[in-house]
């Protein structure tokens, strides 16, 4: 009873009653304390040391987000990232390397909306950041992407597409400097390595180890993806070929400047100052190789290449490299089309064979458009021929049986049916690219594409006429029909006919197609880079003449350079840079002696070079240096085109440098020169060249000397002066002063001193004596010309003398009214002037006697006088004249007696003292020196 009782103890039942307070609980739990809050403000403080988005967040703090877990706070720092930069693009300067590492790490996320968002912010940076700014962290940004396309999921191969097609639009070079590891990554996207293991009956006959793989999951179809892909690998293979230098040579398969070459990719020297280096004043920056691949012709390799499928580590400089490459590429691309074209219900129909429909037509032409681009991947001309042979060897069967069956295509227009839109899927196809391929634009890439698998044709060659046919009948047909082409598809239908011009060596085939081109060359309204090209074309083809028999003597390039005279007359200025391409052709076929050109140039020769408007004066100083040139090989030199050149020589038009070198061809050219070139004839009759000579010497036409009689500018004659003086410019004077030393050149060389001197006389005592009005330039040039001509067993006319002399006194009045009135400006013009008198005077016999004969002071007004002194005393201060002063010292004399007495009213002035100064010093010279002998004192 007692353990029972003990029992009941443990287990207590506690009885509550009414009105009494019920009892706590053991575990009840105290609830009567207090709180205070604790305020952190350093912790709440947000960073203002930079700009903020309109969420207070600064860029360290977004860049962190990227680390988060939730996608939704990844997606939210990237739009705060873009509006971040958007609002201060100056952090892009000072976050550039954290900024791409963060934003490419997530190209991989695995939340769709986190990688939209990424590729945004990507784009944004792209249009603000150079290529060299980016430079050294794209390496970073290339494995990130090409993680992103080798990627598991679908969904994150597709949006690294869209990365990939921002490197190429702003980034191309730095895309290009790493094709090894994108190569292959191509390679994995449309297809995968077939398993090595177990049977073999997967890989053909040619050890093939990659096939083309389906991906279900993926949000388009398996042709939509692979058109895709391929487009991208087109547009990458474009970049690496623009990026690497090129060699000249095969001129049908580079893409850009294949006739008219623009020079990219080529090496230019420049020159550095040292000191301006240190001193920052010029920015220089370096590469590796001068910014080019090393070509070395050695067959050494660091290491083996392993992977057979992939590109080795060296890049696609070599044949071997490619040949590597598009063995495994070119089979892929062959599958891609057989599943694209088996679709077409029309296939497999006979008539309809040949109409595509878009999807298929696009694929094809990407497909061709690739296998162009591989072609172009060898730096190298040995490198080309090799792969030519290599793809001829390996696919020339493959390609005539899937390309050139039902050659050429169309397009097959589709009924477009209503459907119902499903707005899931029209987002997703948005993004995808849809090229619209021309039926045209297809044929001529597939034209392109087998031309270059042509060989030669020679002995121990297989014939290619069968499947070339219907090439060349499509390219005659589209050249000749005027169908209207883009540049780039008349570049590349022209870089067909080169091809087939060179290979086919047959003078049919040959005058077939340059016919057709010719056709289309004689278009209106042609764009100049049109006509450009297409006269770059006709040009080198015309330079492979001497090395093919079947293009020599070619009809349609005969017809083609007989009118290039008259296209360029035409042309005229109009177009400079077209001109100058004219030009260079004329030049090119006038040095290897075409008759039809040369002909054709004897023709328009007078227009060509007509002083006014002629393409000679119109044109660049280049141009007009090459128009020059073709004078050396005219057959025949009229007298109106001398006329012409004269007037060319003589106005100004062209520098003095080109008239001296105008002049020395006709001086080549003419039987007077004493040279021939072999067999040639002189070009023009000696008459006609002395009297171009006469012409340029005198500087103006009969037409202009014959107005300048009329002119009311000129000086007046005077008792001192006895001729009117034109005063030419200065500029057109210097310029005629250079042409007379270059004419008394040509002049001392055509035979005796003394012939020559006998035509200028006559031509002065026929022709000018009779002036009343005489340039300046002209009276300074006769005396300089006669000066260099006159032989002492010569002497010149009484009338010529007299007229000399009149030039000579007008000229040394001219002088002291220049030195009065204009020192500075006129200063070679003066010493020109002054040494065409004085070389004179002491040179010709009797020229000076009959100068200070016609002096009369009587006749001289109060202002002439000083005038009058002033020539006396330059006369007596040059030392070369002392012998002819004192050989006349009596007539001296009395000049200065007279002088003396008309001045003798007023107080001395300055110029009468120099005067007798001078007149003095020489007196006293001549006295105590030797006289000279009596023959020389007659002379004089």
């Amino acid at each position: 009873m007692k353990a029972k009782k003990k029992r009941q103890d443990d287990f207590q039942k506690v009885k509550l009653k009414v009105g009494k307070k019920k009892p706590r609980a053991d575990n009840a739990t105290n609830t009567t304390f207090r709180t205070r809050g604790i305020c952190l403000p350093e912790q709440l403080k947000r960073d203002t040391s930079g700009p903020t988005t309109h969420r207070q967040l600064g860029i360290n703090e977004l860049l962190s987000q990227l680390h988060h877990y939730s996608a939704n706070v990844k997606h939210s720092a990237l739009l705060g990232l873009k509006e971040l930069l958007s609002l201060s693009p100056s952090l892009l300067e000072q976050h550039l390397s954290r900024l791409l590492s963060e934003v490419a790490a997530v190209l991989t996320d695995k939340d769709g909306n986190v990688r939209v968002a990424a590729t945004r912010v990507l784009r944004f940076v792209a249009q603000s950041v150079p290529a060299e700014r980016v430079a050294p962290f794209f390496p970073l940004l290339s494995a990130h992407l090409s993680c992103a396309m080798t990627h598991i999921e679908p969904g994150i191969q597709e949006d690294a597409m869209n990365v990939l097609d921002i490197f190429l639009e702003h980034y191309p070079s730095l895309l290009a400097s790493r094709p090894a590891v994108l190569l292959t990554n191509f390679l994995e996207l449309i297809s995968h390595r077939q398993s090595s293991g177990g049977p073999r009956k997967a890989q053909d006959a040619r050890g093939r180890t990659w096939t083309l793989s389906v991906h279900p999951d993926r949000s388009m179809t398996s042709q939509q993806w692979r058109l895709s892909v391929l487009l991208r690998l087109g547009h990458f293979l474009q970049a690496v070929v623009e990026e690497r230098p090129t060699e000249e040579g095969d001129l049908s398969v580079r893409t850009e400047g294949v006739f008219g070459s623009s020079g990219k990719g080529r090496l230019t020297p420049l020159n550095l100052n040292w000191e301006e280096l240190i001193c920052k004043k010029i920015d220089v920056k370096l590469y590796e190789n001068s910014g080019a691949k090393p070509t070395p012709h050695s067959t050494f390799k660091l290491r083996p290449e392993v992977d057979p499928g992939g590109v080795g580590s060296e890049g696609l400089d070599s044949a071997e490299t490619v040949q590597s490459f598009a063995g495994t590429l070119v089979p892929l691309l062959l599958e891609v089309w057989v599943e694209a074209c088996a679709g077409d219900c029309t296939w497999n129909t006979t008539e309809g064979a040949y109409l595509l429909t878009p999807d298929a037509m696009s694929v094809m032409f990407q497909v061709l458009s690739i296998l162009q681009l591989l072609r172009k991947l060898p730096t190298q001309r040995e490198n080309l021929d090799a792969l030519d042979a290599w793809f001829r060897k390996e696919y020339l069967g493959d390609f005539k049986q899937h390309f050139m069956k039902n050659f050429p295509y169309g397009l097959r227009d589709t009924p477009k049916h209503k459907k119902k839109v499903d707005l899931k899927r029209s987002k997703q196809t948005v993004a995808l690219p849809a090229p619209t391929v021309e039926p045209l634009a297809l044929n001529i890439t597939l034209c392109q594409v087998m031309v270059s698998l042509s060989q030669k044709q020679g002995p121990g060659h297989e014939a290619d006429g069968d499947w070339l046919s219907p090439l060349r009948a499509f390219v005659r047909d589209t050249l000749g029909n005027g169908v209207k082409l883009s540049y780039r598809q008349l570049h590349m239908l022209l870089g067909t006919v080169w091809k087939m011009v060179l290979t086919q060596r047959s003078r049919a085939v040959t005058e077939e197609l340059l016919a057709a081109v010719y056709i289309y060359y004689k278009q209106k309204n042609l764009l100049l880079q049109t006509r450009s090209l297409l006269l770059s074309f006709y040009s080198k083809l015309y330079l492979q003449e001497q090395g093919h028999a079947h293009i020599a003597r070619s009809k349609v390039l005969c017809q083609w350079l007989a009118s290039l005279p008259v296209q360029l007359s035409q042309l005229g200025h109009r177009n400079p840079a077209l001109s100058a391409q004219l030009i260079v052709s004329i030049q090119a076929a006038a040095s290897r002696g075409n008759k039809d050109l040369l002909n054709s140039l004897q023709t328009y020769a007078c227009r060509l070079y007509d002083p006014q408007d002629g393409v000679v004066v119109l044109l660049p100083a280049e141009s007009q240096q090459q128009m020059v040139q073709l004078l050396y090989f005219l057959p025949r030199i009229p007298q109106l085109l001398l006329a012409n050149l004269s007037g060319c020589c003589s106005a100004g038009r062209i520098s003095a440098g080109l008239a001296a070198s105008l002049i020395r061809i006709l001086h080549f050219r003419s039987s007077l020169s004493g040279w021939s070139a072999g067999s040639q004839e002189a070009a023009l009759q000696d008459v006609d060249y002395i009297s171009f000579l006469f012409s340029t010497l005198t500087g103006f036409s009969s037409e202009h000397l014959s107005a300048l009689q009329e002119d009311e500018t000129a000086l007046l004659p005077s008792p001192l002066s006895p001729l009117c003086l034109y005063q030419t410019p200065l500029e057109q004077f210097t310029h005629h002063w250079d042409i007379v030393e270059e004419v008394c050149h040509c002049l001392e060389t055509i035979g005796s001193k003394s012939q020559s001197f006998d035509i200028l006389q006559n031509g002065i005592f026929r022709y000018l004596m009779k002036l009343e009005v005489v340039p300046d330039s002209m009276a300074a040039g006769l005396l300089r010309a006669v000066s260099r001509l006159l032989d002492l067993s010569t002497l010149p006319v009484e009338q010529v003398l007299r007229f000399l002399s009149q030039c000579c006194l007008s000229l040394l009045v001219l002088l002291v009214f220049l030195q009065q009135h204009a020192p500075m400006e006129t200063n070679h013009k003066r010493e020109a002037i002054w040494s065409s008198c004085v070389t004179a005077l002491s040179s010709i016999p009797r020229l000076l006697r009959i100068v200070l004969q016609s002096m009369h002071v009587g006749d001289l007004s109060a202002e002439e006088l000083p005038q009058f002194g002033q020539i006396l005393s330059m006369l007596l201060q040059h030392t070369p004249l002392h012998n002819q002063l004192l050989a006349n010292a009596v007539l001296l004399q009395e000049l200065i007696q007279n002088l003396t007495r008309y001045s003798r009213g007023a107080p001395r002035e300055q110029w009468l003292t120099d005067l007798l100064y001078c007149y003095s010093i020489t007196v006293a010279h001549g006295s105590s020196a030797h006289r000279g002998s009596m023959t020389l004192r007659d002379m004089y």
